[in-house]
């Protein structure tokens, strides 16, 4: 049988050592001993390249890896447009600050996004570093618009670790846990979350609708929200899809209402889902949308893409940053949306998710543990029933003694969540679940 090479990189697992192997375990002693706790580590095998649907550590094993580095290398790691243009870049300039000397890669990188992005209406997009500083911009820009301060998030939603995208977020621990106070005039309302909802599914959209026009009204005030912020697949939460119709509901309501509606696509977009953004399959047309992560290949590029109205709004000068739109990271996220179109990575997310989800299904169907599998595209997870994070820690951690990188979720830390590169193998697809059907057999 003849190997598949991906950017220089078979692809195929290998393990030559337990996980992590020695070398590993030398480099995270000097992490340890070098570099703050309150940075994690999920998995400590030391990588030293990638590509495909591979990632090969110090230790020369060679893992399948269902993370993407949480949704960034949907092209795959060192895709070969993606490392040509960042080469090509490197050797004419890596900095000048687009606010001081522009240049047309930036300019590029505006025009794909207000192209891209849901909505035929003309458009305007600034860069960013990453994706919590586009939920920051976001948040600027609407109140700036709208005169108002007040803005609206979920239940179960993540939207970043800085103190104003800490507030929006709601899992405290351990992204907000003694990090306060935060960014005041920020507001919760329920998620329609199927799974959990009290009623049952069926009820959902109705009653969670209700809550959040009722919350909004009684407790806020319409005239006071300048923005309601989503993710219509939520990410850290779990990958909870919210219950059909409730969004495209909240997105008609908000525009009646004079609050624009800001789509968090960070996780999201980029074909990950089956189409280039999410909000497409929740018919929605947010005024302002945020992307981050799969935009350009694993180098870091955010923006904040909207009506020209509402972008434009903004005083000169109140908009940008040192790095903001780095021409390394523009060449990147140009040759990644390439790659995207070239190979049609939202019908690989859409082939992946036909391979994946009846293997999930039967997951579930199989342990009385499991209570649902969800999610679009290449962007699937399940739910145990209990609200406790064990069972999912077990099974992950399995899975990467087996050679698997896999990740958990969800406010309660129950949900294992799978990100594969949308470029990976079938084979290898199919060898990571059964990968994860034996972690299940041996912790359940």
């Amino acid at each position: 049988m003849t190997t598949v090479i991906s950017q220089g990189v078979p692809q195929r697992r290998v393990l030559r050592t337990d996980i992590p192997g020695p070398r590993s375990v030398e480099l995270h002693a000097r992490k340890v001993a070098a570099v703050a706790q309150g940075v994690g580590t999920t998995l400590p095998a030391y990588v030293v390249r990638a590509g495909g649907g591979i990632v090969v550590d110090v230790d020369d094993n060679h893992l399948i890896d269902f993370g993407s580095g949480i949704a960034v290398t949907s092209v795959g790691n060192s895709a070969p447009r993606v490392v040509e243009a960042v080469r090509a870049q490197v050797e004419d300039f890596t900095h000048t600050c687009f606010m001081i000397t522009p240049y047309e890669a930036y300019v590029e990188v505006a025009e794909r996004l207000n192209e891209l992005t849901p909505g035929d209406h003309e458009k305007r997009t600034a860069l960013f570093n990453s994706g919590a500083e586009a939920v920051e911009n976001a948040v600027k820009i609407a109140r700036h618009h709208t005169g108002r301060s007040a803005v609206v998030a979920f239940d179960h939603a993540y939207h970043g670790r800085t103190n104003l995208t800490m507030a929006l977020t709601a899992k405290n621990m351990p992204y907000k846990h003694r990090f306060g106070p935060f960014a005041g005039e920020i507001h919760r309302v329920p998620m329609a979350y199927p799974y959990r909802w009290p009623s049952g599914s069926a009820t959902c959209a109705d009653e969670a609708f209700e809550a959040f026009t009722t919350a909004v009204r009684v407790q806020i005030g319409s005239d006071n929200v300048a923005a309601v912020i989503v993710e219509p697949i939520q990410g850290e939460g779990g990958f909870i899809v919210p219950a059909p119709g409730f969004l495209h509901r909240v997105a008609e309501w908000c525009r009646d209402e004079g609050i624009l509606l800001i789509a968090d696509e960070i996780q999201t977009g980029f074909c990950r889902t089956g189409d280039w953004f999410a909000s497409t399959h929740e018919r929605i047309v947010p005024d302002l949308i945020t992307t981050a992560k799969g935009i350009a290949g694993g180098l870091p590029l955010a923006a904040v893409t909207g009506r020209a109205e509402i972008m434009d709004s903004v005083h000169v000068g109140g908009l940008g940053g040192t790095y903001g739109g780095n021409p390394i990271a523009c060449a990147a996220a140009l040759a990644a949306i390439d790659t995207m179109h070239a190979d049609d990575l939202c019908g690989a997310a859409r082939r992946i998710e036909a391979t994946m989800r009846p293997r999930l299904d039967a997951l579930v169907a199989k342990y009385d543990q499991l209570g649902e599998a969800r999610g679009r595209g290449a962007m699937l997870a399940v739910e145990f029933t209990e609200p406790t994070p064990a069972l999912a820690g077990a099974v992950s951690a399995a899975c990467h003694q087996a050679g698997l990188i896999t990740l958990t979720a969800g406010t309660f830390g129950n949900v294992l969540r799978f990100l594969p590169p949308l470029v990976i193998g079938e084979d290898l697809l199919t060898e990571g679940l059964d990968i994860l059907d034996a972690a299940f057999q041996e912790v359940l």
